[in-house]
């Protein structure tokens, strides 16, 4: 096992699955919003939607060589949110370096974290597609409940565009090629991923998408309440509020792709907010979705796509096209790439 961790340390310039606080400061990204249902489990000190937050963000304190649980060795912390702390860490059973998703301390006993976490782990065990993450086990009881899932190699796409820039199309079309595929198959397991962002993203041969902590079944998904998700990638259904048409669902995760693709294409959000948001602000000013319209994409970007990406960001769920119709109209833009296209962790290549 010490040789084989060693290996991974000299391979291993990048973050994993998910970022830790990096040296530019960059920071893992805090949890999506998971919003509330209409039939949520009832508890007695907690809102809908929300867990018992005791003293707030405690942590485990992990060093490297604690035992997380039998035969799971903690090598390094790489993140952490509102929510959980996640570790790399060795596998003995599958001899292997996974990434535990771990509750904090004070949402050990705590009855909707560890619903959502069984749920998340029940998903997770549906799902066998190659550009969306694993899991591989899931620890309910004992003393640090957590989910075992895979591990990549790769920055985000985050990452990528912040230090890069807006995409080339020869990058951009084949990463929005996968992940429309990969939205076509969850919806045909009737599930909504809900949080589909450059966070999510590891950017590898192929991407990967992750994190299926919001994820539902569209039964569960059309009756939650939101906001649930990411603010910047969230559909107008999934922000809340009265006046919002449709419940979330499919089209919901054709937003978040064409929030994301925008992004990509830009090197910005399609609807930027005011930086600092005050308790009371409507939910217009913390979602300017529910009343913009995005700037014009660039002029650089092939009229087609442009039209096919603003296609994804109609208000209206009904109106948006479905992540398979995304693909098709993809499709003409890939094959007219070079041939032999590699979507690589550090950019597109060809040989």
């Amino acid at each position: 096992m010490i040789e084989l961790v060693r290996l991974f340390r000299r391979q291993n310039s990048t973050d994993a699955s998910r970022e830790s606080e990096a040296a530019d400061g960059e920071r893992w990204p805090e949890p999506p919003r998971h919003g509330g249902e209409e039939q949520a489990l009832p508890q007695a000190d907690a809102k809908p939607g929300e867990y018992r937050r005791g003293t707030g963000k405690s942590s485990w304190g992990f060093e490297e060589g604690h035992e997380l649980a039998t035969g799971r060795t903690i090598l390094k912390p790489i993140g952490g949110g509102t929510h959980f702390e996640v570790y790399l860490v060795w596998d003995e059973v599958l001899f292997a370096i996974c990434v535990a998703k771990t509750l904090r301390p004070e949402l050990v006993d705590d009855e909707r974290a560890l619903r959502d976490l069984r749920l998340e782990a029940a998903l997770l065990d549906t799902i066998s597609h190659p550009v969306i993450v694993r899991g591989f086990d899931t620890v309910l009881e004992g003393p640090h409940p957590h989910l075992m899932i895979e591990h990549f190699e790769g920055p985000s796409l985050r990452r990528l565009i912040k230090k890069g820039g807006p995409l080339p199309l020869a990058q951009l079309l084949p990463l929005a090629l996968h992940i429309a595929g990969a939205l076509q198959y969850l919806s045909r397991q009737q599930i909504v991923h809900l949080d589909v962002k450059p966070d999510n993203l590891i950017m590898g041969v192929p991407p990967r998408l992750i994190d299926m902590s919001v994820a539902r079944t569209f039964e569960r998904a059309a009756r939650t309440t939101g906001p649930v998700g990411t603010d910047a990638y969230m559909a107008p259904e999934q922000c809340g509020g009265e006046d919002v048409d449709g419940r979330m669902g499919a089209p919901s995760d054709v937003w978040g792709l064409g929030a994301t693709l925008y992004h990509c294409a830009t090197g910005r959000v399609p609807f930027p907010r005011p930086r600092r948001l005050r308790d009371g602000d409507e939910l217009s000013v913390r979602f300017p979705q529910l009343i913009n319209e995005p700037d014009p994409l660039p002029d650089a970007i092939p009229r087609g796509l442009r039209d096919l990406i603003e296609s994804t960001l109609r208000p209206d769920p009904a109106q948006r096209p479905t992540a398979a119709e995304v693909a098709d109209r993809l499709e003409p833009f890939v094959a007219d790439l070079p041939s032999r296209l590699v979507l690589a962790p550090r950019g597109t290549k060809f040989r």
